[in-house]
C-alpha cells in the first residue's frame, strides 16, 4: 500500500486578539494534532487562512512548523498562486526548509482569471522541476476544471505529481475514475472537505483524508477500520461523527476548529482577520454541543 495513508489534517493558524500571529499557539496546535494521531500535517492551506497571510508570515510559519514538527510526521505546505514564478519560488523555499510535500491548486485569481489546461500543466511541471512531491488540490475554490485526463497526464508526465486531494462535487466518482485511468501513477488519492463524503470516497479507493484539525482522533478510526476490512465498524465510526462533520462543513468552516481549540485550552483566541466574521454564538454553541458527547482530545488537550 502507498506510504500516503491515514489522516492528514490542515492546521489552523492561530492569531492574537489584535490579529498578529500567535507563534507559541501554532506550536501547541501542531502538538495537539500529532497527539490526536495525525499521519501528516498540512499548513498554509485554505483552512489555515493562507489568503490572509503576508509573504513574510508564510515563511515564518513554514520555518516554525518544519522545525517544531521535527520529522515526527510529514509536512505539507500549500504554495498555490496564479503566478507560476511565485509558485516556483515558494516551492524552492519549502525544499530549502525541508518540507516533505507541497500542495497546489491550479492557477487562478478571482472569478475570471483561470488557467486553462495547458497553463495548469505547465505550472505544475515548472514546480515539479524543484524536486518536491506535489499534491494536486482539486477544490471548488479555484473554479478551475481539472478533468481526469489532465490529472492522469500530470501524474504520468510530471515525476513530482504523486498525490491528489479531490474535494469537488461528487468526489467519489472522480476518485474512482482517476484511479481507474491512472493506475499506479496515482500514488495517493485523498479526499478532503472535512471528510463529509469520507465513506463514499473510501469505497472509491481513497487512501487517506485531509480533514480539518478539529476531531481527527474521532475520524481516523473510520479510515483504520475501513482499510483493515472492518467495513461495519468503519460505518459505525463514521455515523458517530457525521453530525459534527456536517455542522462544521455546512455552518462553520475553519472557525469550528479554532473554537474547539479554545474550548480545550489549545490556543488562547479564535480570532480571525478581517474581513472574516466570527462564528454566530448559536452556531458555535451547537458545534461544541455536538462535540462534547464524542469526548474528543481537542476539548481536553490543554486542560
Amino acid at each position: 500500500m502507498t506510504q500516503y495513508t491515514g489522516i492528514w489534517p490542515v492546521a489552523p493558524t492561530p492569531f492574537q486578539e489584535d490579529g498578529s500571529l500567535d507563534l507559541e499557539g501554532m506550536k501547541r496546535v501542531l502538538d495537539c494534532l500529532i497527539d490526536q494521531g495525525a499521519d501528516g500535517i498540512c499548513v498554509l492551506a485554505n483552512f489555515s487562512e493562507q489568503f490572509l497571510l503576508a509573504d513574510e508570515e508564510r515563511e515564518i510559519l513554514t520555518r516554525l512548523c518544519v522545525e517544531h514538527i521535527a520529522g515526527r510526521v510529514p509536512v505539507i505546505v500549500t504554495i498555490s498562486h496564479y503566478a507560476t514564478r511565485i509558485a516556483v519560488g515558494r516551492a524552492k523555499l519549502c525544499k530549502s526548509l525541508g518540507v516533505d510535500i507541497v500542495m497546489m491548486m491550479p492557477p487562478y485569481h478571482g472569478a475570471l482569471m483561470k488557467g486553462n489546461a495547458s497553463q495548469t500543466f505547465e505550472q505544475f511541471a515548472a514546480v515539479g522541476e524543484v524536486g518536491v512531491p506535489i499534491m494536486v488540490q482539486d477544490a471548488p475554490l479555484s473554479g478551475v476544471d481539472l478533468p481526469v485526463p489532465l490529472l492522469v497526464r500530470m501524474a504520468q508526465e510530471i515525476e513530482a505529481v504523486k498525490l491528489f486531494k479531490i474535494e469537488c462535487p461528487r468526489a467519489a466518482n472522480k476518485l474512482r475514475d482517476l484511479i481507474a485511468a491512472g493506475g499506479e501513477a496515482i500514488e495517493a488519492p485523498f479526499d478532503g472537505e472535512e471528510a463529509i463524503t469520507l465513506l463514499a470516497d473510501l469505497d472509491a479507493g481513497a487512501t487517506g483524508s485531509m480533514t480539518s484539525g478539529m476531531i481527527l482522533d474521532q475520524i481516523k478510526p473510520v479510515i483504520t477500520h475501513y482499510h483493515a476490512g472492518r467495513i461495519d465498524e468503519a460505518t459505525a465510526a463514521y455515523g458517530r461523527v457525521a453530525m459534527a462533520i456536517n455542522h462544521e462543513n455546512r455552518q462553520c468552516g475553519w472557525l469550528s476548529c479554532k473554537a474547539a481549540m479554545v474550548e480545550g485550552g489549545v490556543i488562547a483566541s479564535e480570532a480571525c482577520r478581517h474581513p472574516i466574521e466570527p462564528l454566530h454564538p448559536a452556531i458555535r454553541a451547537r458545534m461544541i454541543d455536538l462535540l462534547k458527547p464524542l469526548d474528543p482530545l481537542v476539548l481536553r488537550w490543554g486542560k
